[in-house]
């Protein structure tokens, strides 16, 4: 079974997370901040807590797991 994913984060927390991983700031366009690396593209609402469903989504995007997320905040 997988790990339950962390709440509380913010959208700005997971972009620096994306960055310390090695993923570029791209853009943003409205609430939404784009992230590039190595092919993926990754969309990170920049609310201040992301939920649950939505940050599993955000790993799925980055080819991440909640332990690679955990290695980076």
């Amino acid at each position: 079974m997988t790990p339950p994913v962390p709440r509380g984060l913010s959208g700005a927390e997971i972009g620096k997370a994306l960055e310390r991983g090695g993923f570029e700031f791209v853009s943003v366009r409205g609430s939404h901040a784009k992230y590039r690396a190595e092919g993926r593209v990754v969309i990170v609402p920049m609310h201040r807590e992301v939920l649950p469903g939505t940050l599993r989504s955000i790993l799925r995007q980055a080819g991440w797991d909640v332990d690679a997320l955990s290695r980076h905040i």
